[in-house]
Parts: structure tokens; C-alpha cells; sequence
């Protein structure tokens, strides 16, 4: 049985919360302040502690952070929530933040999701998710799939719009899973070229093809006894798509230039910002290979529906930069307000840039004005917008953003795809899509 610490000076509050822990098949120990918590850590180290941020003998945090419990969870409870305090909990390292008065429904699911890390523990599991910045219901949920399949050796599938951190999300599994002391090799199927990408996966042997002057071994091989990730997978090729289903069928692979076939002792994790339906409709991605790797599918959340991890994931950002810089800039009021109202729509990575541009361009305090998200700004409003009427399909409204975005940039293919947040090749693929003939894709975006 899991050990809950229950750490708080409402002896209510402690009985209700034992209660609940027990119904949960916790054992539990309680506490009304520090010292009696430091006594009841030497009787039995704790698997979860909760504990109250403000004590009367003094501050949670710094007790948490004075403590040396290795493979103890902690939760921190406050009846004074703000971003500051839950940016510190996350910093402390907390599983979870929970405001009073506690939400019975919320804690029981805490609980449950602690319970469940604490008696089965992936090995690695402790570094794999400091990474993923977050304290969002949205983000929960995300780590504690990860938690669920991570020991698994089920392939994932990964879902979710550019930016939204899916290779962040794919180390995470790797680092959870048996397999997390062995390389996590990530490939990205869209930015290598398609006459490469098999020699790149699979190997090759030397004198295969021109220019094969030497043996070489593919991701799958490097690879061994750990995990591959295939990023952008909608962007391989159909006949390399059917190589990679007899490999995930049969276990084994051959070099580019041999018959002699090798084990593929490797965890696959796909990922892909498109829906993988329609990419099956559109005949972009194999219906059995789709079936393959989705056996357990995740989707990755967009920044606008992680509610309050913007300014946590903003922060973060600007401390590791300070960091390095050995500075010690910080936001404005107005900047956080302006952050939180945006809606992000490159995600992390479009945060992450914002933050680093701005901190270049600030001295001690960074201010920025509500609009200074983007490029968009420095072009004529009018040229800048891209309208659609309701009910167009996403493949069309997309047609309309990539060649509206490929104008502004003067017809600039490389320039148009980080805009985009693509890579080139998928840009080029995109525009094979909407005609093969270069003259009618300049017409039509109105580059002529």
C-alpha cells in the first residue's frame, strides 16, 4: 500500500482528506505542522506527502525543499492561489497543486493517479517528465497516459497541431519505459529526402547505390534495445509506408543492398500534425499502417487549451535564459496580461521564440505591446488577412493560408514554411497537392 502524509494545521481538513486516502487504499500519517511532520517522516517515509504551503511554524516549500525524500510525490495545498505560487510548486517539483477548498472529485483523482505511479514505477520515470512544463488538467492527463503505456511496449501515435511539443512527449514515454538507458533516436520523415529516408531508417550496405562508399546503419539498427520516433510520419512515402508495416508486423528489417534480414528490437513512436483519418481519406497514409501505429493514440493539447500554463511555460522560459545569461530580467505586468490573452496559435514554439525575441530586444523589465506576437505585424493589415468563409473544409482553408502566406513572402518557398511552421518538404508536398504546375500555384497565390 502507498504512504499519504497529510500535512496541514485544519484538523478537519487532515480527517476528511485521511478518510478519502483510506477509501483510495492509501496508509496515512497526519500532521498539524513542520515538526510534528519531520516526526512522522523518520517513523515511515512517505510515498505522497499534501502539504499545506503556509504552516505555523513556518513555509511548505521550503520545507519540501529541505527535505532529501527520494521517490516521494508531493502536492502542495493553498487557500491563496496565484501564477507566482503555482510557478514556484512546479519548480519544487510538485505532482500536483490543488486550491482550498479542495475539490473532493479532484482530490480523489490525485490520488488515484499518485497511487498508480507510486506501486508500479516505470523505471526512468522520475526525469521523464521534466521536460513537459505544465500543471493544466489538460497536462495531467497527458503525463498520466504516458505513465499508463510507457512500461508497455505498445506503439503510440502522437496527434496534435506544430508546436505542441510532441517530441518533447515522445522522449517523455521513451525516458518512463524499460527501454529509457538505451538511445531515443528522432526522425523527422519530412525534412529528409525521399530517395534517403529508407537508407536513413534501415541502413545500407556498402556500393548499394551511387555514392554508397561505406557501410552504413539506419535509425532502427542505432536504435537498438531503445526508441524511434518517426515525426511527420504522413510525409513518407507509400512504398516506404508498406517497408515500415512488414517491419512492425514481422519485427525484422533489411539494409538497402542485402537480403540478410535483422531483428528490430525497437519501440516506434509516430507523431503527425495532421488528422490521421483524413490523411488516410486523402491516401496520404496506409489504413493499415494508421491501424498499426495508433494502437495507443494521444493527443497532444494546444497551448490555448492548457488554462494557466502560458505564463508558467513564459517564465520558464525566461529563467532558463537568465540562466544562461546570467541576468536577471523579468516581465511586466502588462506582458503577462498580454501573454495570457493570446492564443498561441504556433503553440510552444511560437512562445519560446516570442520570449527569447523579447528578451533580446528588453532591458531589466520586458515589456512588449498586446499585437508584437509574430511577423504579421509588419505587413499592410489588408494584405495580411486571409478570409474564410464558415463551412469551407480544413483542407481548403489551408490551401488559402499556405498560398496567402507563400504571397507575403514573395514567393518564397523557404521563408513561407517557417512562417508556417512547416518543414520545406512538407511545404512542396502541400503545393504538389493544389496543382503540379508551378505557373498556375504562382497565379493562384498572386505571386505573378
Amino acid at each position: 500500500m502507498a504512504h499519504l502524509l497529510i500535512v496541514d494545521d485544519d484538523t478537519a481538513i487532515r480527517e476528511l482528506i485521511a478518510e478519502i486516502a483510506n477509501d483510495e487504499s492509501y496508509t496515512t500519517a497526519m500532521a498539524g505542522d513542520i515538526r510534528q511532520a519531520r516526526i512522522q517522516i523518520e517513523r515511515q517515509q512517505p510515498d505522497v506527502i499534501l502539504l499545506d504551503m503556509n504552516l505555523p511554524d513556518g513555509n511548505g516549500m521550503e520545507f519540501w525543499q529541505g527535505l532529501d525524500l527520494v521517490g516521494t510525490q508531493v502536492v502542495f495545498m493553498t487557500g491563496h492561489s496565484s501564477v507566482d505560487s503555482a510557478i514556484e510548486a512546479l519548480r519544487c517539483g510538485a505532482a500536483d497543486y490543488l486550491l482550498k477548498p479542495v475539490s473532493l472529485r479532484r482530490l480523489r483523482t490525485t490520488l488515484d493517479n499518485l497511487k498508480s505511479f507510486v506501486s508500479t514505477p516505470a523505471p526512468g520515470s522520475g526525469e521523464a517528465f521534466a521536460k513537459m512544463i505544465g500543471a493544466s488538467r489538460a497536462m495531467q492527463l497527458l503525463r498520466t497516459y504516458i505513465e499508463k503505456v510507457a512500461p508497455t511496449q505498445a506503439t503510440v501515435l502522437l496527434v496534435g497541431e506544430s508546436g505542441t511539443g510532441k517530441e518533447l512527449a515522445a522522449e517523455a514515454i521513451h525516458l518512463a519505459s524499460p527501454r529509457h538507458d538505451k538511445p531515443f533516436l528522432p526522425i523527422n520523415c519530412g525534412a529528409i529526402s525521399p530517395n534517403l529516408i529508407e537508407s536513413e531508417l534501415f541502413g545500407h550496405e556498402k556500393g548499394s547505390f551511387t555514392g554508397a562508399d561505406r557501410q552504413h546503419k539506419g535509425y532502427f539498427e542505432r536504435a537498438r534495445g531503445g526508441t524511434v520516433f518517426l515525426d511527420e510520419i504522413t510525409e513518407m512515402s507509400m512504398e516506404l509506408q508498406v517497408r515500415l508495416l512488414r517491419v512492425l508486423e514481422t519485427g525484422r528489417f533489411m539494409r538497402v543492398g542485402t537480403h540478410e534480414e535483422i531483428e528490430a528490437d525497437v519501440r516506434i513512436v509516430a507523431a503527425t500534425n495532421r488528422s490521421p483519418e483524413q490523411a488516410v481519406d486523402s491516401g496520404v497514409l496506409r489504413e493499415d499502417l494508421y491501424h498499426r501505429l495508433s494502437v495507443f493514440p494521444l493527443e497532444l493539447p494546444p497551448l490555448r487549451e492548457r488554462d494557466g500554463d502560458v505564463v508558467m511555460l513564459a517564465e520558464h522560459f525566461l529563467a532558463r535564459i537568465n540562466e544562461e545569461h546570467k541576468t536577471r530580467k523579468r516581465f511586466a505586468p502588462e506582458t503577462i496580461e498580454a501573454i495570457q490573452a493570446y492564443s498561441w496559435p504556433g503553440n510552444i514554439r511560437e512562445l519560446r521564440n516570442y520570449v527569447y525575441r523579447n528578451y533580446i530586444l528588453s532591458d531589466e523589465l520586458i515589456k512588449s505591446d498586446a499585437n508584437f506576437f509574430g511577423l504579421g505585424e509588419y505587413a499592410p493589415a489588408r494584405d495580411n488577412d486571409v478570409m474564410v468563409a464558415v463551412g469551407v473544409s480544413l483542407a481548403e482553408a489551408n490551401r488559402q493560408l499556405i498560398l496567402a502566406t507563400l504571397k507575403q513572402c514573395g514567393g518564397v518557398k523557404k521563408t513561407a514554411a517557417k512562417m508556417l511552421g512547416i518543414s520545406l518538404k512538407t511545404l512542396y508536398n502541400r503545393l504538389e497537392e493544389y496543382g503540379s504546375d508551378e505557373d498556375d500555384i504562382q497565379e493562384a497565390s498572386g505571386i505573378r
